[in-house]
């Protein structure tokens, strides 16, 4: 278990530090933004795919909530932060969305609102842990990688793909 704690620990680390990344966007050329999210994305991807925190028992059978600590207007200025850094790139077309295969028509979709999405999640993780002093790092990670399984792993899937293609024909 001490094995896992770690991982958990750094995971909140990894975290941190693309929350941060987000946040702080603006302040690094569109290049550099693109190859630290390409080095950060698949990490979190593996981390949370990977571990393993005792699984078995859904939260509502503890008895725990995690709180939402991003509010919207947090949310949507990351969001239009990264939709400013990332400029005429944002937009892309989504491939893997329900819908598509009844529509006639492409779908788009844009990098900054499937950035903030994932933030979202990890925001609230990070920000749980910190405020319990670790007290909470299981049940916070079970409930982000609960989100993980329902939503932001197809996404962070998805934004990676645009990411890739955004690098490598900057």
């Amino acid at each position: 278990m001490e094995e896992i704690r770690t991982r958990l620990i750094n995971l909140v680390a990894l975290s941190a530090e693309y929350c941060s990344t987000v946040e702080n966007c603006r302040e690094v050329e569109p290049k550099e933004l693109t190859e630290t999210l390409l080095g950060q994305l698949p990490r979190l991807y593996y981390e949370f795919h990977d571990i393993d925190a005792g699984e078995s028992a859904s939260l509502d059978e503890w008895g725990v909530g995690v709180s939402d600590h991003l509010d919207e207007q947090q949310y949507e200025s990351v969001r239009m932060q990264l939709a400013v850094a990332f400029g005429e790139d944002d937009t892309y077309l989504e491939t893997f969305e329900k819908d598509m295969k009844y529509s006639d028509t492409p779908i788009a979709t844009t990098v900054s609102e499937n950035l903030a999405d994932i933030y979202q999640p990890l925001y609230d993780f990070v920000v749980e842990v910190r405020e319990s002093e670790g007290e909470n790092l299981e049940e916070a990670y079970r409930a982000c990688k609960e989100g993980f399984r329902e939503y932001w792993s197809q996404t962070l899937c998805n934004v990676l793909r645009a990411l890739n293609a955004i690098y490598n024909n900057a």
